[in-house]
């Protein structure tokens, strides 16, 4: 089959090559159970290395538009690649929108927390608030960082929703790199230390309105 292709001008030829494949399956030049030309057609066709197209049918097989099948080739399954992996979505995300569903995600998580915690949750969470406080006081930032994290993140654990313990996990762990460079001293740590304290004893009383209102709060206080 005799197809016209693009020059390649992209560094990453084999990201050129799989756009490309990827722009002719959704256009139906080749359609759901059709068979790719094979590989030594397409290094002809691109004009690039057999590694290359290796390389370019492996992004389409994780995009779910193409299935190897050995000894009979490359065949197309989808005209439409499967959604960009979560992880990855977040890796290109800006500070302030995935910061902000942080924020958001930190409210619900303290409503459910109120209505699920267990002895063991509060336990934790203390432990947490408490490593925040001293290395607050002790302008240890790095410390100070990690356990405010890990005491949002035993909120999650105490809410009893593990989708939203691994979201915010996930959240949280792709944060961390741009929290070093907005908070290098404790000073905001200090000053929010109340609004966690409160946050903590309405969980413990079970008070989901109030631990809404004190995830709120805490929310609103960060630049």
């Amino acid at each position: 089959m005799m197809t016209n292709y693009q020059p390649l001008q992209r560094r990453n030829l084999a990201d050129e090559v799989a756009a490309q494949l990827r722009q002719l399956i959704s256009t139906g030049v080749y359609t759901v159970g059709q068979r790719l030309p094979t590989e030594p057609e397409l290094m002809q066709q691109f004009g690039v290395g057999r590694s290359t197209i290796r390389e370019a049918v492996r992004q389409m097989v994780n995009a779910g538009l193409v299935r190897v099948q050995q000894g009979l080739g490359t065949f197309v399954i989808s005209q439409q690649a499967l959604a960009e992996p979560l992880a990855q979505r977040f890796n290109r995300a800006h500070f302030q929108d995935l910061n902000e569903v942080r924020l958001l995600l930190e409210v619900k998580i303290a409503e459910k927390a109120a209505m699920h915690r267990t002895k063991e949750d509060i336990a934790r969470m203390k432990a947490f608030l408490k490593k925040r406080y001293d290395a607050a006081r002790a302008n240890d930032v790095e410390a100070c960082r990690r356990a405010d994290v890990d005491f949002h993140t035993a909120i999650a654990m105490a809410s009893g929703n593990e989708i939203m313990v691994d979201l915010y996990k996930t959240i949280a762990t792709h944060l961390i790199q741009s929290f070093k460079d907005r908070f290098t001293d404790t000073v905001t740590f200090l000053e929010t230390q109340h609004l966690h304290k409160a946050l903590l004893e309405s969980i413990i009383d079970k008070d989901s309105a109030q631990a809404l209102v004190w995830a709120s709060r805490i929310s609103s206080s960060v630049k």
